[in-house]
């Protein structure tokens, strides 16, 4: 089915493991990492996963709970060296809990974040502080009243990416650790990730997947890149070792006798906390629901995270029986009118999954 759906839609590369009971049961790599040179796509190939790095941001965020050093719910202007101010809503504040249920008010203006914070061929030369300061501030360079929403605070949700730079830069400053390092510390020292890490600096290259897009009826390969906001979508791993993360997530916060958080931490980030009484007025909670970076998806049969970026496609979504997980990697970008075999490919693995649970 993999190998099929490849030839026909022109996909270069391909990871997948499928999670059973908190297990791995299966997990394999097709086509190729590099085309050119034949190198093959396995479950250790790593490669940039864009949006399912904001689960690990939000793992850190409630490790720094643990330690005493966050609240989610305190006045983000409590922590920051500038203020943020919404033009709109001037006396309401905003949280970490409402940066991680992407309820804020702030905007990722477009086409400026996609424009302006992504780097070819290298890390980002902009810091992340910075960047927040000149966006968010009146009289940055960025600043416009188009990076908030005319929504209170906490009453709308809208995807933000910038919003989960900001919480990121807000654990640096509440730590004192840069986040690469501290979820090193917390995280991936722990479980055994040592292939992973958020800049092109950390990483052998040698060992990261090309990245391709499918334009017409041709393969182009693109240029590796950084992103300012890498707590949004930065980190770099592969199946096999992200695997590790997301059963410690789905087993209360241990992977094979090693917990990397207490368990009331992880059911309080994995909690679904938009109520009939208490959600955004653009939410129904039984199709999209929200943990800390962390949601429901398709509709509300899954829970967990997906990712996309310029040849880059992820998965890392569950039941929300927590029975069946599956992590799927794809180092092609399609057209937006072949973005639902991406999907399709997702379901027949938890179809065969299905059969393994059996």
């Amino acid at each position: 089915m993999v190998e099929k759906k490849m030839a026909t839609m022109g996909m270069v590369g391909v990871g997948a493991a499928i999670i059973v009971n908190k297990k791995v049961v299966w997990q394999k790599g097709y086509g190729y990492a590099d085309m050119r040179n034949k190198i093959p796509f396995t479950p250790e190939t790593i490669m940039n996963i864009a949006s399912i790095s904001k689960v690990v941001t939000g793992a850190c965020l409630m490790k720094a709970v643990e330690l005493g050093k966050l609240s989610l719910d305190e006045d983000i202007n409590n922590y920051l060296p500038f203020k943020i101010v919404n033009p709109y809503f001037a006396g309401e504040k905003i949280t970490l809990r409402m940066l991680a249920t992407h309820t804020s008010g702030l905007a990722d203006r477009y086409p400026f974040y996609t424009d302006s914070t992504y780097f070819n061929g290298k890390d980002s030369p902009e810091a992340l502080g910075d960047f927040l300061k000149q966006y968010f501030v009146p009289g940055g360079k960025y600043y416009t009243r188009e990076n908030f929403l005319h929504y209170k605070p906490g009453t709308y949700r809208d995807y933000s990416n910038i919003g989960a730079g900001l919480a990121g830069y807000i654990l640096e400053l509440r730590t004192g650790e840069k986040l690469n390092d501290f979820s090193r510390r917390y995280i991936f020292k722990l479980l055994k990730m040592e292939n992973t890490g958020w800049f092109l600096s950390e990483i052998d290259t040698g060992h990261h997947s090309k990245l391709y897009a499918k334009q017409g009826e041709s393969i182009k390969e693109i240029s590796l890149y950084g992103v300012t906001t890498y707590p949004d979508g930065g980190l770099r791993t592969s199946v096999s070792e992200l695997s590790k993360f997301f059963i410690a997530l789905l087993n209360h916060g241990v992977y094979k006798g090693i917990r990397i958080l207490k368990r009331t931490s992880v059911d309080e980030m994995l909690r679904l906390q938009f109520t009939e009484s208490n959600k955004p007025e653009n939410v129904h909670p039984d199709q999209l629901n929200s943990g800390v970076f962390w949601a429901t998806k398709m509709g509300g049969s899954r829970i967990g995270h997906n990712g996309s970026d310029p040849g880059v496609r992820t998965f890392m979504l569950s039941d929300l029986a927590k029975e069946i997980g599956i992590v799927l990697f794809v180092n092609t970008s399609l057209s937006e009118k072949e973005e639902h075999v991406y999907f399709d490919m997702y379901n027949e693995l938890y179809k065969y999954a299905k059969t393994l649970e059996k």
